[in-house]
């Protein structure tokens, strides 16, 4: 504790500078997990940059990465990633590692020495979930604090579900084309890889997930299909066709918030047909890809409104407030909308002509709040008006893509385009810029426009589009790719970024092939940037690719995979990347344990025995500008933004990326300008106030970014209480709760209140009358919570919680420490069974009737506390029957003298402990040392005047502290001895910088040959004659040594040191 300290500050990244001449040092956090970069500015040089790790059994350089033995495992460092920085781009340099010995230094291709080069060691998360279960992969989203939700399907048992999660058993399964059965599989990962939870989802046939999304609280909502007769949370039916199911989870996966099952007859959320069996020539129609027959999106709105594209294969689809009431033959697509608890259908429609359609994809515009839809269509007549468009008509071949706007209320469809030539067309992606601008995404097998386009792959197969608001014409368009045939990838997630960079991933190549989809494979997709430290491709890998704004140039381009075994996949579904451009995806992999897939330390491997296992990966592509994301907190309720006034609320930028952050509270108050992302203010008066955060940095492709969010202040609180009583009889376990909450203007609305009976039961949400009736599993001690969660009041959400004790029998009962020391405050526990009310005697005249009650013994002595404890809803009603003995023991007193005094020059302090009644001691002596001597002998080491602490403890631990202020002079002095003798004991085996006042010191020992043999910067350090655990020769050596005393003076001393033997 003497060496504890206080007020010690937080600080995001830590840099050294001049670590070297020109080259800084800077520690950080990304992703949960610690960096470094080195800074090598104009003038450095990154030769000078030498690493020495100490007690590692070996350091190799494998594939590129470092990789450090130790006796308890290997720990591995990512290729080392080199770039320099030009009006916001980045751009790689060549950087290795050198290893000799336990010394690690880079070894720097060419670059820009006018410029700073940033040597970044970076490491991507990516795992798998473990299951010993076969776990197909087909979902992934990212959650708002950057985890990552996996989403697939469980054969059987053996998925490692977490307790409390909200299925924690498989619920059964049907074969079905030679697979099954299975239920959905949710993974959640915390941001730096660990797991957050895991549950099946599923009744007693088989479901699969296709598309994810989390609100800002960490919900999830998982779209996808089910044939079961039971799915959870939905009405039993009969039917077992594939319908359409939606649900919701809490953030901590252990309730489901909502649930629904909707279809018609036929097949419902299926793409054709599914794909298994596997056919010859499995390319069907709008099936396109292995994967296809499972596609579809969720998207949410600023309200958390629920959005859903996909497809339905029923005549007799629930229609809810449709645009299109009339099924148009074969499949169409079908747009829903759903509340944000999935307890009503806002809209369905369905979306088709007089062919196969297909809804992929899903978008709302920033700017006037439409919803867009794409997909695929055989249809020549699809709905929407199409004057002016890009193409009004079908353009030929198997399918054309197609974006549809409509209102956000399905009220009405404004205009459609179809997207395509005589080849076939898909779009997988649909996306918005900033300014309202839609950007597509897919596949062709024809010729693709190519217009205001600088970068391109001439003859790829994927395509990307950028589209007038009115689909009047592309503002630019191009293709990557290889010149093939056939598209090279299955796109499965899309991004446009707040700097317009556009990102695609997608898959090739293995089971694509296999299967006879007419497709192509990953080989020679352009690798740029690419990423380091993972297997060869071998054609059958996940691509991502980044585009520059403008269709300029490509950024990024890699695959991503394990080299040989089944190829990387997916079985369905979507993927995303955050607006910062990471993308979290879901990846079925591993299968047949035929191949090693790439991991980050701490990721899980395959469990499944012979099985394919879901992977997931988090990859920072590092192009997406500054962002700014502002969360407000009020009284540590994170994303709360109503409160009752004078309101305090604690405020973050969630992003991070900026340089400095500049806050406006929209009251009137001064703009504030910070560097770090965190602020706090007060608001004073009620209203509404929009707060802006603009986010900072110029070396950025955007420089700034603006958020905002609505505070809301009002001074109409809600008062919480509630009382609870033991229904009869006397052995029952159940209660009755009575809510006494009382409104301070106005009333409570139908469902203002939530009941937590702290049994695991679900929450009871209810209006404030009538009382609720509840009864417990068993005995036991109970915290119940009610939490009024009416936005009426500004208190909301607000809580009051109380301790419940049901037993048959009341029986007292409680614990507290047996010793203590005068004056001593008693703190008790109270255990008891049962008992509402309670009476304690502390054995010095006092009593209280405090549940947990806490009492001050003045005095030493020996106390007899009882507790008496009664409850009129129990057999017994009254028991007296417990007591406990404390004793109460005198503390010590602390003394103590000190000389020479007055003091004098250099001469140590003789401490003179004078305490009474304590048996052990610990001096501070106020320069950072300390002893637990009783009668020490201090040197200080600087003029000063030092506040000395002893504190005196007894026996018992009963302490005393006494202090004084104590004068000391020291005067600068410093020798160092010309001759030792190592290995021969006693005062001269070591050779000691001796002295006075040493403040700073760096003392250097050469040999002949001018090799260090050794450097210290302690006084306290000494040589004992030795280099690398070996006695050196009989010599005479050199040295250095350059000191900086306590009084600021500074000295540089050479000479030599002769060693005898």
């Amino acid at each position: 504790p003497a060496k504890w300290g206080t007020d010690c500050k937080v600080y995001e990244a830590i840099t050294y500078k001049e670590i070297y001449p020109n080259i800084d040092l800077r520690y950080y956090s990304a992703g949960g997990r610690l960096k470094y970069d080195f800074i090598v500015k104009p003038g450095g040089n990154p030769d000078f940059i030498a690493m020495e790790y100490v007690g590692p059994t070996s350091i190799t350089v494998k594939e590129k990465e470092l990789v450090i033995a130790t006796p308890v495992g290997d720990v591995k460092e990512m290729y080392p990633y080199s770039y320099q920085s030009h009006t916001g781009k980045s751009q790689e340099v060549d950087c290795r590692y050198v290893v000799k010995g336990n010394v690690v230094t880079f070894k720097v291709g060419a670059y820009d020495r006018t410029a700073t080069l940033i040597i970044d060691p970076t490491l991507i998360f990516s795992s798998f979930t473990g299951s010993s279960a076969d776990n197909w992969g087909f979902t992934a989203t990212p959650g708002p604090d950057g985890s990552i939700f996996a989403g697939g399907i469980s054969f059987g048992t053996g998925y490692p579900v977490t307790a409390g999660a909200t299925q924690t058993a498989y619920g059964g399964g049907v074969i079905e084309g030679g697979v099954g059965g299975y239920d959905m599989a949710i993974y959640k990962f915390s941001p730096t890889g660990n797991k957050a939870y895991a549950t099946y989802l599923g009744g007693l046939r088989n479901e699969q997930p296709h598309s994810m999304i989390t609100d800002n609280q960490g919900n999830l909502v998982i779209a996808g299909r089910s044939n079961s007769t039971n799915f959870p949370g939905t009405p039993t039916t009969t039917k077992t066709d594939y319908d359409i199911v939606v649900v919701k989870l809490n953030a901590s996966g252990s309730l489901k918030l909502g649930s629904i099952k909707i279809g018609g007859s036929a097949d419902d959320g299926v793409n054709i047909r599914p794909k298994y069996p596997p056919i010859p020539n499995a390319a069907i129609s709008l099936r396109r890809n292995y994967g296809d027959d499972a596609r579809s999106e969720v998207i949410l709105d600023a309200a958390n409104n629920i959005y859903l594209a996909s497809c339905t294969q029923s005549g007799d689809f629930p229609m809810t407030n449709a645009v299109q009431s009339t099924f148009g033959g074969m499949q169409d697509g079908v747009i829903l909308k759903f509340n944000p608890n999935l307890t009503a259908v806002l809209f369905s429609t369905y979306f088709g002509g007089n062919a196969d359609d297909a809804c992929f994809v899903a978008s709302i515009s920033p700017v006037t709040g439409d919803l867009f839809i794409a997909g695929a269509t055989a249809s020549t007549n699809i709905p929407g008006d199409k004057t002016g468009v890009i193409s009004g008509s079908f353009g030929g071949g198997f399918a054309d893509g197609f974006v549809t706007q409509m209102r956000n209320d399905g009220s009405a469809i404004i205009r459609t385009t179809y997207l395509g030539g005589t080849g076939t067309d898909l779009v997988y992606g649909l996306k918005f810029d900033r300014a309202g601008f839609p950007y597509v995404m897919g596949t062709t097998t024809g010729t693709w426009p190519i217009v205001n386009a600088t970068f391109r792959n001439s003859g790829g197969k994927q395509f990307i589009s950028k589209l007038q608001q009115d689909f009047s014409a592309y503002v630019y368009s191009t293709v990557f790719g290889t010149p093939i045939s056939v598209p090279n990838i299955s796109p499965v997630a899309f991004l446009v970024d707040r700097c317009e960079n556009v990102y695609v991933s997608g898959w090739g190549g293995g089971i694509n092939v296999i299967q006879e989809y007419t497709t192509g494979t990953t080989a020679g997709l352009p690798e740029v940037n690419r990423l380091t430290g993972i297997p060869a491709a071998d054609s059958r890998d996940f691509y991502f690719f980044v585009m520059e704004r403008n269709a300029t140039s490509q950024l990024f381009g890699s695959h991503f995979g394990e080299n040989s075994g089944a190829g990387d996949h997916v079985d369905g579904g979507t993927s995303r990347f955050d607006e910062n451009g990471v993308i979290y995806q879901a990846i079925c992999a591993n299968c047949g344990n035929l191949g090693t897939f790439p991991l980050t330390a701490g990721g899980l491997s395959n469990g499944s025995n012979g099985g394919c296992n879901q992977a997931v990966v988090k990859i920072e592509m590092n192009y997406a500008g500054v962002g700014a994301s502002v969360r407000a907190s009020i009284d540590a309720v994170k994303n709360d933004t109503i409160g009752c006034v004078p309101l305090y609320v604690k405020f973050s930028d969630t992003l991070r990326k900026g340089k400095k952050f500049y806050w406006d509270f929209g009251d009137g108050s001064p703009r504030i300008t910070t560097t770090v992302a965190d602020t706090a203010h007060t608001f004073t008066a009620v209203g509404t106030y929009l707060v802006m955060l603009i986010a900072e940095d110029s070396s950025t492709c955007n420089i700034r970014d603006t958020a905002y969010v609505n505070i809301i202040v009002g001074d109409n609180k809600a008062n919480l209480g509630f009382t609870f009583t033991k229904l009869p009889p006397c052995e029952s376990t159940t209660m009755r709760f009575t809510n006494t909450s009382t409104p301070t203007t106005g009333s409570f609305g139908p469902r203002a209140f939530v009941w937590d009976y702290g049994d695991g039961s679900p929450p009871d949400t209810t209006s404030l009358n009538p009382p609720r009736d509840h009864t417990y599993p068993g005995p036991g001690t109970y915290i119940v919570r009610l939490t009024m969660i009416d936005p009426a009041f500004c208190n909301a959400p607000d809580f009051i919680q109380d301790t419940i004790r049901i037993n048959s029998l009341v029986k007292a009962q409680f614990t507290t420490p047996a010793l203590g020391c005068a004056p001593y405050q008693a703190t008790f526990d109270n255990t008891s069974l049962a008992g509402t009310d309670f009476l304690w005697e502390f054995g010095d005249g006092n009593a209280s009737t405090d549940m947990y009650p806490t009492h001050t013994y003045l005095n030493p002595g020996t106390y007899r506390v009882r507790l008496i404890a009664e409850d009129l809803t129990t057999c017994n009603l009254r028991d007296t029957s417990a007591y406990f003995t404390i004793t109460v023991e005198s503390k010590p007193t602390a003394a103590f003298t000190w000389g020479p005094n007055p003091p004098v020059e250099n001469t140590p302090v003789q401490f003179t402990n004078t305490s009474s009644g304590a048996i052990r001691y610990l001096w501070n002596f106020g320069d950072g040392e300390s002893s637990t001597l009783t009668n020490p002998l201090h040197q200080y080491n600087a003029t000063d005047t030092f506040r000395v602490e002893l504190i005196a403890y007894t026996a018992a631990g009963c302490t005393d502290t006494a202090w004084r202020d104590v004068p000391v002079i020291i005067v600068p002095l410093l020798d160092v001895p010309n001759a030792f003798t190592p290995a021969q004991g006693g005062r001269n085996a070591v050779v000691k910088v001796e002295g006075f006042g040493i403040g700073k010191m760096q003392w250097r020992i050469f040999n002949r040959q001018g090799q260090m043999v050794f450097q210290s910067g302690s006084i306290k350090a000494g040589w004992d004659g030795t280099y690398k655990g070996k006695l050196q020769p009989m010599d005479v050596y050199a040295y250095t040594l350059d000191v900086e005393f306590t009084d600021g003076t500074k000295l540089r001393k050479t000479g030599d040191i002769t060693l005898l033997r």
